[in-house]
């Protein structure tokens, strides 16, 4: 049913067009014509506003056609990943990958491609369908700011399904919540040459708490990272202010709890450590942790209708579709915090937020036949 040429052609259309967080006007403005001429209403709510963005989150709205069903919601992000800039996509022996040192975009154009690819074979072959609503969020790369700040009460649907995990053949039903911490260590600045005796140094003690903090993969729920540290001025000055962000994240809240407590209190031991005396002061760096809770957990039951629908639409299409743990926060996290039961299906993309990113026409067509079955079948 799906034409492979057509496909490519939006795919490769939305890939070239840039889209960074909170700058995703252009790539909006063409989603807008692209799902109005399918038939869609079109409105943008007014999470640009509270966000500093370009534009809003896109809601399209297609009425039912031929058939009488509850609504289905299809989700989807239209930013992505730095280094973006001009994204020039080539397709070689039925791979897409960027031919300019850039992300590719797939993440998550290919989702995007796919439903649009869906729906015009819906169209062309007239297949009844109840009403489908399509929301494509802002800013989901930079933290899920697009679906946190989404205006739910323009939304009609309670069930659906979001477009955005790697691979190709499976479902995510289950994803973590995740903590963020951001911390700040002042210590005392000193020449480090002639008097580092009088510095108490921010950065060793920042070290000094990382050394002995779990991290990485602390067992088959729970993940915790330290991904960014800034500070210091200079090298012959010992460092008086460093700060990091880091998060948590665990499908379980009591476990989710317990490393967040631990990351706190490595910080506040290693405090303790670089508490020192100095000219008959005692000095003790201080220490300033917010901890944010960034998403909550998602967890949908296997026997959810949301679920089935998947399984049966895959069948009709003769595909296998898994059911996988999801390591990753998604919109579809913000959509289930919100009472709209909503799973994650895999689009294809390969080595996604890196050059090397890549999705193949093969693995495009499969998820879009999918999506056929499953909008068909709802």
């Amino acid at each position: 049913m799906v034409n492979r040429q057509r496909l490519s052609d939006e795919f490769a259309r939305l890939a070239a067009i840039t889209s960074p967080p909170l700058r995703e006007g252009a790539i909006a403005r063409y989603l807008a014509e692209r799902l109005a001429a399918l038939g869609a209403d079109i409105l943008f709510d007014r999470a640009d506003q509270a966000v500093g963005g370009e534009i809003g989150n896109l809601i399209a709205w297609l009425p039912a056609a031929g058939k009488e069903s509850e609504p289905l919601l299809m989700s989807v992000h239209m930013d992505t990943v730095e280094p973006g800039g001009e994204v020039v996509p080539v397709l070689n022996d039925g791979v897409f990958t960027s031919a300019s040192g850039t992300i590719l975009g797939a993440d998550d154009k290919a989702g995007i491609a796919e439903l649009i690819e869906a729906l015009e074979v819906i169209r062309e072959r007239q297949i009844p369908r109840g009403p489908v609503e399509v929301v494509v969020t802002i800013a989901e790369e930079i933290g899920l700011v697009g679906a946190k700040h989404l205006d739910y009460t323009l939304l009609r649907s309670r069930y659906g399904y979001a477009l955005d995990t790697t691979g190709v053949g499976h479902m995510v039903l289950r994803a973590p919540a995740a903590n963020r911490l951001r911390v700040e260590i002042t210590g005392r600045e000193s020449h480090a040459g002639v008097a580092p005796e009088l510095g108490v140094s921010a950065i060793r003690t920042a070290a000094l708490a990382l050394a002995e903090m779990r991290l990485g993969r602390i067992d088959a729920e729970t993940t915790a990272n330290f991904g960014r540290i800034e500070g210091g001025v200079a090298c012959n000055i010992i460092p008086g202010r460093v700060s990091l962000e880091g998060e948590a994240r665990s499908h379980d809240p009591d476990k989710l709890r317990v490393q967040t407590e631990h990351m706190v209190a490595c910080f506040e031991r290693a405090v303790a450590a670089m508490t020192t005396t100095i000219a008959g002061e005692q000095v003790r760096p201080e220490l300033h942790i917010d901890i944010e809770a960034d998403y909550p957990r998602m967890a949908v039951a296997e026997d959810a209708p949301v679920v089935r629908l998947a399984q049966a639409a895959a069948a009709a299409a003769g595909q296998a579709l898994e059911i996988r743990l999801g390591g990753g926060g998604s919109d579809a996290n913000i959509l289930n915090a919100h009472g709209i039961e909503t799973i994650i299906l895999a689009t294809g993309m390969r080595d996604v937020h890196s050059p090397k990113e890549s999705v193949t026409v093969d693995d495009m067509a499969a998820v879009a036949e999918l999506l056929v079955e499953i909008i068909r079948n709802a």
